[in-house]
């Protein structure tokens, strides 16, 4: 499949079907294309929890805001991601190189993130990033160190209907300034 395909079909799916199941493989798939992004530094400090086991899905669920709770109810995978806080953006003596902080170990888990669903697109599985989350309770109950800044639960998985249209986009005028 072409770059540009890849990209015009990717859609946010909420609606999944439970008869499908995203395997270890697959997920190690798509880890392995994330880890290619760039980062700053190279400091490479995305880490990715996948959430296989049916006790602890319905554990990580219940740290998701209603609706996303709904929307993971048919799959048996979800992707808690987080970035080691206080190096990327930052000096090998802790200190931040710029006014972003960690704000660039957000930009690179972002990166990251993003690949990994076009990758998702590329195998036929069907992704979703969600940002409504107690990120408190997902700590705990994943064991995530202090030391590490949640930034999503991604839903991996097979949607259960046929079309998802595209949401209207900006036209590209408005978002494109030429300088000179």
């Amino acid at each position: 499949m072409k770059f540009d395909d890849v990209v015009y079909k990717r859609r946010s799916v909420r609606a999944y079907d439970a008869n499908q199941k995203v395997t270890k493989e697959q997920i190690l798939e798509l880890v392995k294309c994330a880890q290619q992004a760039p980062s700053w530094k190279n400091s490479q400090t995305a880490r990715y929890y996948a959430i296989f086991n049916p006790e602890k899905l319905i554990e990580v669920r219940q740290c998701l805001a209603p609706q996303n709770q709904i929307v993971t109810k048919d799959v048996n995978v979800l992707l808690v991601t987080t970035f080691v806080k206080n190096r990327s953006g930052f000096t090998r003596e802790g200190n931040p190189e710029n006014e972003l902080g960690n704000g660039w170990g957000c930009y690179d888990l972002g990166l990251q993130n993003a690949l990994l669903c076009l990758k998702a697109t590329e195998m036929g599985l069907d992704t979703v990033i969600l940002g409504l989350r107690d990120g408190d309770a997902l700590r705990k109950t994943l064991d995530i160190s202090e030391t590490e800044e949640i930034g999503a639960v991604i839903a991996v998985g097979y949607r259960s209907v046929s079309d998802v249209p595209a949401p209207k986009r900006k036209e590209t005028e408005e978002i494109l300034t030429y300088i000179g």
